[in-house]
Formats: structure tokens, sequence, C-alpha cells
């Protein structure tokens, strides 16, 4: 009786030693998969940060004004012009803008059958009353119908909508109408540069150092401002001062197949850049 007791307990004991190394064998290959998929879910998680998402709603206008007390929005497109107030959505045809001597100011007079509309934008700061968002324009709103009838005024803050198609990485591809290669900049990287709409900004390498900067936008005018860089030297260093030099000087851009053109009034394509993401 006392051997059948002992049989059986060492029968019990081999099987759990069986399981137990059943088990521990087993840890090693979830913890390889979880890796594997830990792994996959990083790279994927890096291509995504390679361009940050545009944050700002796509709707094809290029000005946008909102106003409290009493609440008014006013949307202006390449085709139409679009006043909502708390009452009414008012929709006219677009007008050329007439501008001060100095830019700073731009008004929108517009007259149809029914209205008569003045847009005044003012390149002045602005903070809205009610969320304290600070907006870089001051916008006045005077509208009346055509008929006759009380003027009215509505006061706001406004920011123009940057082209969503600047959003992207470039790398220059040719410079004053000659092509660019890495021999240009001594065998280092020709420039690139990277610019978010989300906040106006760009980043990138100018050939030798990092640079980094603002972008100032109002519809047909892009310009590239407080632009820093870092201060390494490097061999041959007169095609980055070229570059940058350029890339500050340009006032106007143009996009068509996957390239970037920057131009001023006095030059054509002083930088002209390639699309690649």
């Amino acid at each position: 009786m006392k051997n059948s007791i002992i049989l059986s307990c060492a029968v019990l004991l081999f099987f759990g030693c069986v399981e137990k190394k059943k088990e521990e064998t087993s840890e090693p290959e979830a913890t390889e998969a979880s890796e594997e998929i830990k792994t996959d879910t990083l790279i994927t998680e890096e291509k995504k940060q390679e361009m940050e998402p545009i944050a700002i709603k796509i709707d094809g206008s290029y000005f946008k004004a909102t106003g409290t007390e009493p609440f008014w929005g006013l949307k202006i497109y390449d085709d139409k012009v679009e006043l909502q107030t708390m009452e009414d959505t008012i929709t006219t045809p677009p007008s050329e803008a007439i501008k001060a001597q100095d830019g700073n100011i731009s008004m929108y007079r517009i007259e149809t059958e029914a209205t008569q509309m003045d847009v005044i934008i003012s390149h002045k700061e602005c903070t809205n009353a009610m969320s304290g968002e600070v907006f870089p324009y001051t916008v006045t709103v005077s509208y009346k119908s055509t008929g006759g009838g009380e003027t009215t005024v509505y006061e706001g803050c406004g920011s123009y909508i940057t082209d969503y198609r600047l959003h992207d990485i470039w790398v220059l591809e040719e410079m004053k109408g000659a092509p660019i290669s890495k021999e240009n900049f001594g065998g280092r990287d020709v420039p690139s540069m990277e610019i978010n709409i989300n906040n106006n900004r760009f980043s990138g390498f100018s050939g030798c150092n990092r640079m980094t900067g603002s972008l100032f936008y109002e519809q047909d005018v892009l310009r590239f401002t407080q632009v820093a860089s870092t201060r390494m030297a490097c061999p041959n260093m007169d095609k980055e001062t070229e570059f940058l030099t350029a890339l500050q000087g340009s006032t106007t851009y143009k996009i068509e197949n996957n390239r970037l053109y920057l131009s001023n009034g006095s030059e054509e394509h002083l930088l002209v850049f390639k699309k690649i993401d």
C-alpha cells in the first residue's frame, strides 16, 4: 500500500514538471511574437510621423474671419464671398482686392443687385473677444441692401488659409534656371525643406546647415521669413548662401507637376523644388 502511494506521487510529480516545462517553453515564443508586433507598430508609427497630417479644415476658401456680439462669419473663395450672420447667409461674386500702398490693408468692394458690401482686412493683430485666440488680421465688414436701408457693420478677426498643397517635403531641383546636384554642394545632400501649414513653419537642410523659419502667406503671396540656421562651416559654402538668399527673396509661388516654383517680381523660377513625399 505504501509503495502504491509513493508511485502515485512520483507519477503526479512527473506530469507536473512536464506541464511546467511546456509553459516555460511557450513563453519565449509569445514574447518573440509580441516583439515582432511591437517592432512593426513602431515602424508604422515612424512612417506616419514623417509628415504631420493637415489639421485645418480645407473647404476651398483662402480667407476666414469671425466675430462676436453678434456672431458672424466670413469666407472668401476664388469664386465667391460668403457672409453668414445670425439671420441670413449672403453670397456674392468675388472682387479684386484694392490694396494700400504699404500692402497692410486690403479692401474688397462688392455691389450686386441686392447687396452693397465692403470687406476691409488690416494686417493688425486681433484677439477674439470670447476665445482669447490671437489672429494676425483685423476685419471690418459693412453691408446694406442696394435699395437703401441702414448699413450693418461687423468687426472681428481673421486669417489667410495657407495653400494645403504646400504641406509637404520638397527637395531642391533647380536654382536660377540651372540643375542642382550634390556636386554643387561639395558632395553633401542638396537643400530640402518640410513645410507645415498647421503652424506656418518650415525646416530643413540648406546645403551645409540646418535651417528653420516662418511662412508669410496671403493669396498668391508666399514669403519665407525669420530664417535661422546652425553655424557649421563647410567647403564651398557659396551655393548655400546663394540658396538662402534666393529663398528669402522669393515672394510668389506656383505648384504644378509635383514641382514648387518660387519667384519674385523681377525673376521667374528662382528656385524649383520637387515633391518627394
